[in-house]
């Protein structure tokens, strides 16, 4: 996964603790994960689904535990595939949660009256989150040669270690030129750092359990409902708002960093509605009053 996808450490450890969960399972059935046959991973979607965890999730595990055999089938220490043929379970298609367009401005005004060196950087990740819906792991950890000369685009390391260009609007660029005249307060003396948002954290950048917390509390304080606002949530607002607005899909799933355009199709309902009021103000059958014809 590391050397041959470019996997992120973050989808590393999602596919570690998937694997050692089913690695539990069979330990517990005096077994070796590499040994599991079909009805056994059969069996661990079984418990699984009894413990309460979503078709989603179940989906995910399938697809490692997938991944894992088909690794150990190509490597030629299996002389079978045990997870070929077993079904996903069926998923539903739940609609992306989003902010309204004048929640989201009560949040970047709410954090634009957060005084100091620490307001101008929460002010500049939400606007730079809004602008360009990147990922929150993309977003904390973005450099500070991310950012072009010109402030107008920034260039994205995505999965994969997949690179895209992704524009920034005016008032993204503003905020961004206003924290970095303040960004040297985040890094201690006599040291230097690569990234846009330096942090004393680990990673040497803020983390995203930081700044998920800093957007609840910005929530609440804007007089929205922390349980809605997320870093995720701010990056489907970004999607809706921009087709709300006339973006066709293959741009938006250039600027998301999708790879396949049928995960960026989770927001034709916004298209749809589109449509809807497209029909409803300019066909001309669509209103019709008793004089018009």
């Amino acid at each position: 996964m590391a050397a041959e996808r470019g996997a992120s450490v973050n989808t590393l450890d999602a596919y570690r603790r998937d694997l050692t969960d089913f690695a539990g399972f069979m330990a517990r059935r005096g077994r070796p994960i590499e040994a599991a046959d079909a009805k056994n991973i059969r069996d661990h979607l079984a418990d699984l689904s009894g413990r309460g965890r979503t078709p989603a999730t179940r989906a995910r595990r399938l697809s490692v535990i997938r991944r894992f055999f088909g690794f150990l089938f190509a490597e030629g220490a299996r002389d079978d595939d045990p997870a070929q043929g077993i079904d996903s379970p069926k998923l539903g298609r739940p609609l992306p949660k989003y902010l309204g367009e004048a929640e989201v401005e009560r949040l970047i005004a709410e954090a634009r009256r957060v005084p100091g060196p620490g307001g101008a950087r929460l002010t500049a990740l939400v606007e730079v989150l809004y602008a360009t819906g990147l990922r929150v792991s993309e977003l904390v950890g973005l450099r500070l040669s991310s950012v072009s000369r010109d402030g107008q685009m920034l260039l994205v390391r995505g999965k994969g270690g997949k690179e895209r260009m992704v524009p920034l609007g005016d008032p993204a660029r503003d905020a961004v030129a206003a924290y970095l005249e303040a960004r040297a307060g985040f890094i201690a003396a006599g040291r230097a750092s690569p990234f846009l948002f330096p942090s004393p954290a680990r990673a040497g950048h803020l983390t995203r359990v930081a700044f998920a917390g800093a957007l609840k509390d910005l929530a609440v304080a804007a007089g929205l409902d922390a349980k809605r606002v997320s870093p995720h949530v701010l990056r489907h607002s970004f999607a809706s708002h921009l087709l709300a607005h006339g973006a066709d899909l293959r741009s938006l799933q250039q600027m998301l960093g999708h790879a396949d355009i049928s995960t960026t199709q989770i927001y034709t309902h916004v298209l749809e509605q589109r449509l809807k009021n497209l029909v409803e103000s300019s066909h001309p059958l669509a209103s019709r009053s008793g004089n018009s014809h």
